[in-house]
């Protein structure tokens, strides 16, 4: 019999230590972030059709990245067979926003 020992960063460790972390990369590894130097060129040039053209594509590319996600997920999910749940989709969705903001009010 192989017995495997758990560290404490296996089991869970200590969450709150973690969270500033994965923020921290969440906002390093952003879209906006490598925008402002892409947007402060043509500024800086006083090009304000540069600055328009790349707040416009930058615009349009995140719109139809969303579109596409949120397209993608919906066929997605529509080919599983849900049944009686579909009725309460609405209640469902809205508690999982409660447990998103309560999650955050207590830092998890």
């Amino acid at each position: 019999m192989h017995v495997h020992s758990r560290s404490p960063s296996a089991s869970g460790g200590n969450v709150r230590q973690l969270t500033p972390w994965i923020l921290f990369t969440i906002f390093v590894f952003g879209p906006c972030e490598p925008l402002i130097p892409v947007v402060m060129y043509p500024a800086a040039e006083g090009s304000w059709w540069g600055v328009g053209l790349v707040a416009s594509s930058f615009g349009l590319t995140t719109i139809a990245t969303m579109m596409t996600i949120v397209a993608v997920g919906y066929f997605g999910l529509s080919r599983l067979p849900f049944g009686k749940l579909e009725r309460y989709s609405h209640a469902l969705a809205g508690m999982a926003l409660v447990a998103c903001g309560l999650a955050i009010q207590m830092g998890l």
